[in-house]
């Protein structure tokens, strides 16, 4: 895995630093595991822009990706191909069953074509394999985390993440997520052994305004350079930072404010994101 840089001879490849895809085995994907997948552009089902700055990009097909690990549990698989996912972060691996069924899972980092992986309770603690958290000594790195048994992984999932199993009890697991917190799991849940691959993913530089095209992201203009009519910050005569605490176009503060609500599940956190309760 590594980063390639390029001669300054246009100002985008001045600053331009890109995976090398070293890890990448496979142009193509297996086509029987894709479906094609519609654009938003950021629009809900009514047609109105819900989320703004998106629309544009590149034709892309959906890896149906296998989150559970649970179908053929307890079957060998082997790595076919480790392959470029254009939907996520991190790299995708296609596995082979030894009963000739294929899917794909995502990649951690250090595996190889070839390897041998398996899931299950009775799996080995190796790189790769899936096993229940009850059954994954302390201090490991893990991923792929699930947090209702069979629902299949759901944290540590974006390229270069893991998460650490710090103590374990009966019933549930603590793990620490890649944000910080600490939260409690079931300890019958399912979670991979590793760190997630593509781990300089977040050490690319993209080097131009076309890229961001490529991916979807449409240009993001400042509320402080709009018209009144258009933004609370809008105005002024000259240059100016808006007067006010910086907010969404329909007033709302948009630094600072709590977004989490999800009081059902607050007893589950033992330690929040952001400081120590």
């Amino acid at each position: 895995m590594g980063i390639k840089s390029y001669k300054p001879t246009t100002p985008t490849l001045r600053y331009k630093q890109i995976s090398t895809k070293e890890e990448v085995t496979a142009e193509k994907p297996y086509k029987p595991l894709t479906v094609g997948i519609k654009r938003s552009s950021g629009r809900d089902n009514q047609g109105h822009i819900s989320v703004r700055r998106r629309g544009g990009g590149h034709k892309r097909r959906y890896r149906i990706i296998d989150f559970q690990r649970k179908s053929l549990t307890g079957m060998t698989c082997k790595i076919e191909t480790i392959e470029y996912d254009p939907n996520r972060s991190a790299y995708i691996a296609l596995v082979k069953y030894a009963n000739g069924s294929r899917a794909y899972i995502l990649a951690p980092h250090g595996i190889k074509v070839g390897d041998q992986l398996v899931s299950g309770p009775g799996a080995e603690y190796k790189v790769g394999n899936t096993m229940p958290l009850k059954n994954i000594p302390l201090n490991a790195q893990i991923h792929n985390i699930e947090l209702k048994p069979g629902r299949g992984g759901q944290l540590a999932r974006s390229a270069g993440t893991s998460a650490e199993l710090v103590a374990k009890d009966e019933k549930y697991c603590q793990v620490r997520l890649p944000s910080g917190e600490v939260r409690l799991i079931l300890a019958t849940c399912l979670a991979t052994i590793g760190q997630i691959s593509n781990t300089d993913h977040n050490n690319e530089v993209s080097g131009s305004a076309g890229r961001s095209r490529w991916l979807g992201i449409r240009p993001s203009v400042r509320g402080v350079v709009m018209n009144p009519v258009d933004h609370p910050l809008g105005g002024g005569e000259g240059r100016t930072s808006g007067g006010r605490h910086p907010c969404s176009p329909w007033g709302k503060n948009s630094k600072g404010k709590k977004t989490r609500n999800n009081k059902r599940t607050d007893k589950m956190i033992v330690r929040h994101r952001q400081k120590k309760r």
